[in-house]
């Protein structure tokens, strides 16, 4: 199984490479280093002091792999440096040496014309003087807020669930890891800076506070409670680890890649608040190496339980669709999407079928009513706002979860989110996407996943969780023909499956499925996909993209994922349906789908005991007995 899901991360991170559009290509000053034995440390730091180089450590504390540096070299180059990489290449203890492409990745929710930092003067109020503003915690109503519309946090406090023990790593700017509300649940020994390669991820100083995200995003995880001091963590007694690895011009596939497998035993949860820039043309996601992480995590983290990767769905509005983003719409990470304190979507919120579930970023009526949390040097701010503070306060949820529950693998974690997440208030401002139910029971929207993270609830439940069965990956067919897209009408493809019955790789409950597609288009941003399962549940895989103008590139072997169908049996009859929506006609040729299903063979839930009759849990239960009874 394991060489099959090494196949999968080198099938998605050589799709995520082809299908970034790279107009003015940028080398870096970073070389990867394959030696050809496991030499270790010793030898590659000879290795490069010998060619001019410095070793900053092995990649994912490999014995033959490892990040070398050139310090005579510019940061980013447009032209590959030969002589370097010769000059390694040459050495005879190195299989092969590539010099480092640079990419953007920006932060999500950062707003540079926003108010800055608020300097708080503290009064004679007993503790947490920001808490009455955090409406994300306890909605009263406050700032045209829809009461009882919040994360549900005081019923896990009141079970006793705090996040003690776990620890969250915000990957980002770096983290004041000196602030009076944070210093007391900074863990030191999980923390790293990859931009300046120091045990000390300190924000670098500007003067219009560009590098507080990462310090806004820890607060909302464990700032400390009672002490006079902003607000409350969601998680108050959960510990923060700082990863500074997104202040430098450039990201390198190296740097990713050590950041999301730093301290995989000592790190519980990954917070990202950040991707591929979200203009609404990129296509772009993680390269080889930083995939090999994120699935290590997942597979060996936590002593085996797997890391929880939690992502920030995207800012770049209805204009975008975060399927495009391979960060946010892979089947590692738990895509998170954000609502404002009345229910409705923000207008930056990007929509896809790989969301899971919906935290909270900032209020309708007054722009001033963002997230309230700690901001540099020992401040406050009450304008913390996008997805990127919507993450956060996930895997401050996660966090108590996983204190009611430290057996919970990350595939847990992804099935409590799914049973435990509520509509409540939310809706779409503009009318498009509405709530949906699958074929066994679960409600649905395109824009919030399945619903707003509820802590009281995930946490009750994961006090008496079962483990859920192993994971199976199953290529469930595939359609490899070149076929020209109608400029004015739909095209229909069907793969019937059995679902691998009767194999070792049978599913029979869906957790992730995944449209592997190859076309291109006149007018890539035209083009629209649904996926349609077998048990009728519609999906959009890919929304119009308005300012995506490609003509060139098209999608090559891109992974669609849909969560919409969770827990529905795959058997069955596949539609995929592909047509174009703009004001110009368009053409266009589809070459290539494969449908990926992963998920369970065994049923999932059926140990738990239904304390509801009315919970998700109720409802998913009853529809696995009948599918089973017939």
């Amino acid at each position: 199984m394991l060489s099959s899901i090494n196949l999968i991360v080198t099938l998605i991170s050589i799709i995520c490479i082809i299908n970034c559009v790279i107009c003015n290509q940028v080398f870096t000053n970073s070389f990867y280093v394959h030696l050809n034995g496991p030499y270790g440390s010793d030898v590659a730091h000879r290795i490069a002091q010998k060619h001019g180089f410095i070793n900053l450590g092995p990649l994912l504390n490999s014995p033959d792999e490892f990040h070398f540096l050139h310090r005579a070299l510019p940061h980013s180059r447009t032209k590959r440096s030969i002589s370097h990489t010769r000059k390694l290449k040459n050495d005879p203890q190195v299989d092969f040496a590539v010099q480092q492409s640079g990419f953007k990745r920006v932060k999500r929710g950062y707003r540079q014309l926003i108010l800055g930092p608020e300097h708080l003067s503290l009064n004679q109020e007993p503790s947490d003087p920001y808490f009455p503003y955090q409406w994300y915690l306890k909605n009263v109503g406050q700032n045209g807020g829809k009461p009882k519309l919040d994360l549900n946090v005081e019923a896990a406090w009141a079970q006793g669930y705090t996040g003690k023990n776990v620890t969250t790593a915000i990957m980002d700017d770096g983290v004041d890891y000196m602030h009076p509300d944070l210093r007391e649940n900074y863990n030191a020994k999980a923390s790293y800076d990859f931009s300046s390669n120091d045990p000390y991820p300190y924000p670098r100083y500007t003067d219009d506070w560009f590098n507080s995200h990462g310090t806004r995003c820890a607060g909302e995880v464990s700032a400390k409670r009672d002490n006079g001091i902003c607000g409350v963590g969601v998680a108050y007694d959960s510990k923060v680890a700082g990863i500074r690895m997104l202040d430098q011009p450039y990201m390198t596939d190296l740097i990713e890649a050590n950041s999301m497998g730093h301290e995989p035993d000592l790190i519980d949860i990954y917070s990202a608040s950040w991707g591929p820039t979200d203009d609404g043309k990129t296509v772009d996601g993680p390269r080889n190496a930083t995939m090999r992480a994120i699935v290590r995590g997942v597979n060996e983290g936590r002593k085996g339980l797997g890391n929880i990767y939690v992502w920030a769905s995207g800012d770049g509005g209805q204009d975008d669709d975060c399927n495009c983003d391979g960060y946010a719409a892979s089947m590692w990470t738990i895509s998170i999407n954000s609502a404002i304190n009345n229910g409705e979507n923000a207008h930056y919120d990007e929509s896809c079928s790989s969301t899971l579930a919906s935290t909270f970023s900032n209020g309708a009526k007054d722009p001033h009513t963002g997230v309230a949390t700690t901001d540099l040097y020992g401040k406050c701010t009450k304008t913390h706002s996008g997805t990127s503070a919507a993450a956060p306060e996930a895997a401050g949820v996660f966090a108590l979860a996983l204190e009611a529950n430290p057996n919970l693998t990350w595939r847990d974690i992804q099935h409590l989110t799914v049973l435990t997440s509520k509509r409540n208030s939310l809706y779409d401002s503009k009318n498009r996407f509405h709530w949906n139910m699958n074929g066994v029971g679960l409600e649905f929207n395109h824009l919030f996943g399945f619903g707003v993270l509820d802590a009281g609830a995930m946490v009750a439940l994961a006090s008496i969780w079962k483990t859920v069965p192993p994971r199976y990956h199953c290529e469930a067919g595939s359609i490899q023909k070149t076929i020209p897209i109608p400029s004015n009408e739909s095209l229909f493809l069907h793969i019937d499956t059995s679902s691998c019955a009767g194999k070792d790789s049978e599913v029979n409950y869906i957790e992730h499925i995944q449209a592997v597609i190859t076309l291109n288009s006149t007018r890539r941003g035209d083009v629209t996909l649904f996926l349609i399962s077998p048990m009728g549940t519609r999906s959009m895989i890919l929304s119009r993209r308005p300012k995506d103008d490609d003509s060139r590139d098209g999608f090559t072997k891109w992974p669609f994922m849909t969560t919409h169908t969770w827990s529905e049996n795959p058997r069955g009859r596949w539609t995929l349906e592909i047509k174009f929506d703009g004001d110009k006609p368009q053409k266009g040729f589809f070459k290539e789908w494969t449908l990926m299903v992963h998920g369970a063979k065994e049923p999932p839930y059926k140990d738990l005991p239904v304390l509801d009759k009315n919970s998700k849990l109720a409802i998913v239960k009853k529809a696995h007995e009948l599918a089973f009874t017939h």
